[in-house]
């Protein structure tokens, strides 16, 4: 092999990665506005003479077209058409069903999920579909976001190592081989690797992850300062006692069949015990209460709202059971999609002068009064530290009276359009699910994933028509579409391809393989296939991974002829390896879970810098095991 001599464009290059490793790891800058500043300074740098070979300045933007990047924007638009729908909210209620509340069982759930669902589908879109997911779970677990994305991110990489359609570089290594065929003799001539080829290795980096962050998460993961929710009747609780003074809870109740409540008016059971029922459970259906004159049927759950004496009381009178937590209702309750409202009755609004049981109010508004405040007294059914439990659904209300309310976002979000009331309330997800087309985000999501699996189109067209589906069948707005798009994580990528062409184009990468490869001669077959995998390695953080496995296979399977080792062995090893990015947020997954996260480089340079070494040692032991 021709040495490569070494000349000022690679010099530059070499500069200009490191000035862009610095600015990532110093964060002196965001690194999203420090991807777009390397972009400026390799563009500007091109007009240079003898410098021309740094960049196409005529398509030194093409990065933001690119297919990676495209695929990207549209499958985050697939991700929020179905968390519009609410059935991710419903994958997050499954995961808690399983997982609980603790971060030790959600967290190998939610990974080991997302990694089997890479390993067919890109890994960032299965990243982006489960974004939201895991972002319901943060909110009703109490657990940051940082404690979980990092884990899930991860193994969605590992997880496209599961199969040979997993991952880019898995995808394009049969086609290097037949073309690295082609100047073989033939013992040395390579067989293509089948589909499941690679899942033994796959499986174990995914395992291997996994435990990592069982075991080491508490230590490595970063702990998130920012506010989280806690479970939604701690949140209800605590905020109702703080506020108005109510020493109240919620509560489900089952009730069995032949019990004397059976037949009863919900109003009478409410006044007569100072509680609320506020929703209850009934042949598989959970419903918010619409009108207070509907009568229990049996056998049934109820969620109550009230002190726990008097819930206990209640229970004990009538033969039911009181669970310890929220079990069927806890996804009605969670703080994502349903709380506390405060909503106040302007003067010209046409409330005055009725009670809550004349004008129907939680049929009509989707409110479930709790309380009434009136200058400096609190009226409620279930009492408070100052004052006993009130009737008030059979109060009038007066101009200025502030409602407390249990309500539905979605229903508070239409309040809003309602002059008879003022929504005080503010800080609540002003969104209104569409549960009614949840079949056309469905179709148009299979159709993405059909199109994916089972033809040859472009990654980023398959899942531009799943979104335009959607589009087109109302399931997202054209602006919603516009905000679900992470824009810093598109900037941050689109602008760093220009940096990992300059490194090729240059023939930066070759030189660099070319002086590695020189200090790896004379060692033996496992120390180059170490080597090779370093390199590999490397090479993923500051170019793409398709444009590493592109170059490094065939300097793979020439250093494998040469010293008698299996050329297939090492051109497997280089298209795994390309995979191995953790340690800075250059991959695909770890730009996207970065912002909401809130994670600096130096999170990924903690937890990344183990699992690298993790994953070097699992994979090298797996492909010597298998081959």
């Amino acid at each position: 092999m021709e040495a490569l001599a070494f000349t000022t464009e690679m010099a530059v290059v070499v500069g200009a990665l490191a000035f862009t490793v610095v600015l990532f790891v110093s964060e002196i800058i965001r690194v999203d506005l420090a991807a777009i500043l390397v972009l400026v300074l390799i563009g500007i740098l091109s007009y240079f003479p003898g410098l021309e070979n740094l960049a196409d300045v005529t398509h030194l933007f093409d990065g933001f077209a690119s297919n990676a990047v495209i695929s990207i924007i549209a499958v985050m638009i697939v991700g929020a058409g179905l968390d519009k729908t609410g059935i991710m909210n419903k994958v997050a209620a499954q995961i808690l069903k399983f997982g609980g509340n603790t971060e030790g069982r959600v967290v190998p759930i939610i990974s080991g999920t997302v990694g089997v669902i890479s390993s067919f589908l890109q890994n960032v879109g299965a990243t982006a579909l489960f974004l939201p997911v895991v972002s319901r779970i943060s909110a009703r677990t109490g657990l940051p976001l940082s404690r979980l994305l990092m884990p899930m991110g991860f193994c969605a990489i590992l997880g496209g190592t599961m199969t040979m359609v997993g991952s880019s570089p898995l995808i394009l290594l049969n086609d290097l081989i037949n073309t690295a065929n082609e100047g073989l003799a033939a013992p040395d001539r390579m067989d293509n690797f089948g589909l499941f080829a690679v899942t033994p290795i796959g499986a174990a980096l995914v395992l291997s992850g996994i435990a990592y962050f069982m075991l080491l998460g508490r230590f490595v993961l970063p702990r998130s300062t920012a506010k989280v929710d806690a479970t939604a009747g701690q949140a209800t609780s605590d905020y109702l006692h703080r506020v108005y003074g109510l020493t109240a809870d919620v509560y489900e109740v089952s009730v069995p069949e032949g019990t004397a409540l059976e037949g009863r008016q919900l109003a009478d059971i409410n006044l007569e015990n100072n509680l609320y029922i506020i929703s209850t459970y009934y042949r598989g259906k959970v419903s918010m209460v619409q009108i207070l004159t509907a009568e229990i049927a049996t056998p049934c759950r109820l969620a109550i709202i009230g002190e726990h004496e008097a819930v206990s009381a209640f229970c004990e009178r009538h033969g039911l059971v009181l669970h310890p937590q929220l079990d069927v209702f806890a996804e009605e309750f969670a703080p994502t999609n349903a709380g506390i409202a405060e909503v106040v009755i302007p003067p010209d609004s046409r409330a005055v002068g009725q009670s809550p049981r004349d004008m129907l109010l939680r049929k009509t508004t989707g409110l479930s009064l709790l309380a009434i405040q009136r200058g400096e007294q609190t009226m409620s059914h279930v009492g408070t530290d100052d004052h006993a439990p009130t009737a008030i659904g059979l109060m009038n209300f007066q101009v200025g009276d502030t409602l407390v309310a249990h309500t539905r976002w979605d229903m508070l979000t239409r309040l809003t359009q309602n002059r008879d009331f003022v929504v005080v309330t503010s800080d609540f997800p002003q969104e209104e699910l569409r549960p009614h087309k949840v079949g056309w985000a469905l179709l148009f999501f299979v159709v993405s994933l059909s199109m994916i699996l089972f033809t040859d189109i472009r990654l980023s067209l398959c899942l531009l028509t799943g979104a335009v589906g959607m589009l087109l069948t109302k399931v997202l707005s054209i602006d919603e579409a516009y905000r679900s798009v992470g824009w810093n994580t598109v900037f941050l990528l689109a602008s760093l391809i220009p940096l990992g062409q300059a490194v090729q184009n240059t023939g930066t990468a070759e030189w660099i393989a070319q002086q590695i490869l020189y200090l790896l001669d004379g060692w033996p077959i496992w120390g180059l296939q170490a080597g090779i995998a370093i390199l590999a390695t490397v090479f993923s953080l500051i170019m793409s991974n398709v444009g590493a496995t592109v170059l490094l296979v065939p300097l793979a399977v020439s250093i494998a002829v040469a010293a008698g080792g299996d050329p297939a062995v090492f051109a497997l090893t280089v298209a795994i390896s390309t995979s191995n990015s953790f340690i800075i947020p250059t991959h695909q997954v770890n730009a996207l879970i970065m912002g909401p996260a809130g994670y600096k480089v130096t999170d990924f340079i903690r937890s990344g810098g183990i699992m690298t070494i993790i994953f070097l040692v699992v994979s090298l032991l797996m492909l010597n095991l298998l081959y």
